[in-house]
């Protein structure tokens, strides 16, 4: 069986915890928007809503806000993933899309050469990120996305499969 590049892509993307000085030009960011935009949802209601978040004040108080401390501050710009309450009409459904939006975004920046990582730890305190951000409470953060060019390249670690498996019918 042959791999084309969408499969090639999800093989290859790592979670990328380490950056580089470099700046993300607007463009870029706006590609991995789009491919999140993409994501199907249920009435194609796309319950997600985001926040990019670039200025060192910012970035410094969301680092203040995660035991992954070292990650936002070293990443170059921030994308906080919230479920729009006001757009959605199961939750269930509209989270699930809120993940295919995700994993959208971290596959298109790795295609442009971006590194990623999804935060998740950080919605512990996801209160505070809306304070700090100036977010109403019509928005419920469900993740943060750190990016930024990559300055490690993480080894290539197995999945599993049969034990994901539970019955072939």
């Amino acid at each position: 069986m042959q791999s084309n590049d969408i499969t090639k892509t999800i093989r290859d993307r790592r979670s990328i915890r380490k950056y580089t000085n470099d700046i993300i030009p607007d463009e870029e960011i706006d590609i991995i928007l789009d491919a999140g935009r993409w994501a199907p949802s249920g009435l194609n209601n796309q319950p997600w809503s985001f926040a990019i978040v670039r200025t060192p004040e910012k970035i410094s108080g969301m680092s203040q806000l995660t035991a992954y401390s070292r990650i936002i501050k070293k990443c170059n710009a921030c994308i906080c993933l919230f479920y729009n309450i006001s757009a959605g009409y199961n939750r269930d459904k509209d989270l699930l899309a809120i993940g295919a939006c995700i994993q959208n975004m971290l596959l298109a920046a790795h295609s442009i050469g971006i590194g990623s990582v999804w935060l998740g730890e950080i919605l512990n305190r996801k209160d505070e990120v809306n304070a700090l951000l100036n977010i109403g409470g019509d928005y419920e953060l469900m993740a943060v996305i750190a990016l930024g060019f990559p300055a490690e390249k993480p080894r290539s670690r197995r999945k599993k499969i049969g034990s994901i498996v539970i019955k072939k019918i």
